[in-house]
């Protein structure tokens, strides 16, 4: 979902290794200046050779690789959901669901900036194939995990080298296309994320329940590779992506590891006090206190480091004071939380009480996911046509936060209509709405800042579907335990958390069901209501603070610039 927004941003002029890789900006001058040198870098940039672009089944064979790796990392963001029941089932019990996309989320946000720099200061090709590298011995970690914390440690692993690909991918379409052909070849990359949205639940399904989850994960591996074999053999970095100078020293320090390293201790000391608030500890325990004051100073921390890199710094505190930047980044944190948190959490109520298995459960998800899909592409279309942004975003956040409203009433016995016009009512929502965050922020900025608000906004989306999908599952099951003793008098409520979703009706007789999918149910209206919460965040900060001036399509086209 996320990818597929940088699509509006590679139709520069040829591009500089810094314009593509997160931007580090020594000079704070003001926006005319600004505009003025990037009028000039573009005049610049047009007299470049292109004799070095790729042509004919070169060029085909790199664009086919970049699509292949996104399309892996779209993969993996949607067909675990449907498998989450079936890996609580193997190991037993529901208390590490969150981690599951947890991790991923993490390690991916938390990296974002980092592999931004890494492409501007060592060799791109290189780099990248680094990234698919850890990709994939994630996916391996994953495949092969004999516990609950080795899938959780191959997920972060993943999640480190899905950063990686993200964003080194539309970077070698920039080194790899002319800027007229660009748009094309970014649109069909950014089309193989939306395919693979769709059909992830599906593939997730379809292996959980005929061979294995774990070929969720070893999928990855034969496409991975055909993805690193055809850039090693037939991309070609140009003499414009030659690696800024700089010492070791200066590299390290403008990947900024101490901001990265800051931002998973507050993700990790979070997860862990929702993980266990109310299950294993009370919520009043030194424990529970602990980790939360503790995530609380490393945010502390985290703002004062920053401050303290400046122009270093994963996030600038110059691009921080403008409006734009807050607005959009905040609204994406809520807005992307609350989609997957209905992502992973809608395959739970399918499997867990209506009884349907993992393959048919993604069948389930389709009217989402392709409403998204289908949306987020005549959303784009018609934005780059007209500039007409504001009006988008709000309705799309409105119809978001009403399908959560509706998921919310979802019940045992709840009618296949329903569910199904419920998701097409958020499909459509998120879809039109979702990208509307990135264009805005490609049509107001210079193009020295483009790669580092994106990197911004990337950063929160993932950080947003983590923080929401790891509260929404503390209150699932914190809710579930409060609610068995009356509904299910009989029953342990440490056993129910232990037993998979899909594994209820296997391990309790039949007279105790009725109960405890009462009490199941209790605690996915409670996480949909933070869903709503969040959602309706969203829509509040977007009404309120969104500005409704049409957007600049000329400066989308270009790369940036101010409205």
């Amino acid at each position: 979902m996320a990818f597929l927004n940088y699509s509006k941003s590679d139709t520069a002029p040829e591009p500089t290794h810094a314009s593509l890789a997160t931007a580090d900006v020594t000079d704070e001058k003001d926006s005319s200046d600004q505009r003025t040198s990037d009028k000039e870098g573009a005049s610049e940039d047009a007299e470049t050779d292109h004799s070095e672009y790729p042509t004919g089944a070169r060029l085909a064979a790199i664009i086919t690789a970049l699509a292949l790796a996104i399309f892996l990392v779209s993969l993996d963001l949607t067909i675990v959901a449907t498998a989450i029941p079936k890996i609580t089932d193997q190991f037993n019990g529901l208390k590490d669901v969150a981690w599951y996309s947890s991790a991923f989320f993490m390690t991916m946000g938390g990296f974002q900036s980092a592999w931004g720099k890494i492409y501007k200061y060592f060799p791109l090709k290189t780099s990248y194939l680094i990234a698919i590298f850890i990709f994939e011995l994630g996916s391996l970690i994953c495949a092969v995990a004999p516990n609950s914390k080795a899938l959780i440690v191959g997920r972060a692993f993943a999640g480190v080298g899905a950063a990686g690909i993200g964003s080194g991918s539309y970077t070698i379409i920039g080194f790899s296309a002319s800027p007229k052909s660009r748009p094309l070849f970014t649109g069909i990359v950014g089309t193989s994320y939306g395919v693979a949205a769709a059909v992830g639940p599906l593939i997730g399904g379809a292996f959980s329940d005929k061979v294995s989850w774990r070929w969720c994960f070893y999928i990855n591996l034969p496409i991975g590779a055909i993805s690193a074999a055809i850039i090693l053999l037939f991309f070609k970095a140009p003499s414009s992506a030659k690696p800024h100078a700089a010492t070791l020293r200066e590299k390290l320090l403008h990947m900024d590891p101490v901001g990265a390293a800051l931002v998973i201790g507050f993700v990790v000391c979070y997860l862990l006090a929702v993980q266990d608030g109310g299950i294993k500890y009370a919520w009043s325990s030194g424990h529970e206190i602990g980790l939360l004051v503790g995530a609380a100073a490393i945010v502390g921390a985290f703002v004062l480091w920053e401050w303290f890199q400046k122009d270093a710094a994963m996030f600038s505190f110059r691009l921080a004071k403008q409006r734009v930047y807050i607005v959009e980044s905040v609204f994406s944190f809520f807005y992307s939380g609350a989609y997957y948190l209905v992502l992973y959490y809608l395959p739970i109520y399918f499997q867990s009480i209506d009884n349907a298995s993992a393959q048919s459960s993604g069948v389930r998800n389709l009217p989402l996911i392709v409403a998204v899909v289908i949306s987020m592409l005549c959303s784009g279309a018609y934005i780059s046509a007209t500039g007409v942004a504001a009006p988008i975003i709000v309705a799309g956040t409105a119809l978001s936060t009403v399908c959560v409203g509706l998921l919310y009433t979802l019940d045992i016995g709840t009618s296949e209509g329903k569910w199904i016009g419920y998701q097409i009512i958020g499909g459509v929502g998120w879809g039109i709405a979702s990208q509307i965050p990135i264009i805005t922020v490609q049509a107001t900025a210079p193009a020295s800042d483009l790669a580092e608000v994106t990197a911004m906004l990337l950063f929160l989306q993932t950080i947003g579907g983590a923080a929401m999908v790891s509260a929404a599952q503390a209150a699932f099951v914190n809710v579930m335990i409060n609610t068995l003793p009356k509904t299910a008098p009989g029953v342990v409520p440490a056993l129910v958390v232990s037993t998979g979703a899909t594994d209820l009706r296997r391990v309790f007789p039949a007279d105790q069901i009725p109960g405890i999918l009462e009490a199941y149910m209790h605690g996915l209206k409670t996480s949909f209501a933070i869903g709503i919460a969040s959602a309706g965040t969203a829509f509040a900060i977007i009404t309120l603070f969104q500005r409704w001036n049409k957007l600049d399509v000329a400066a989308i086209a270009s790369g940036g610039g101010a409205a």
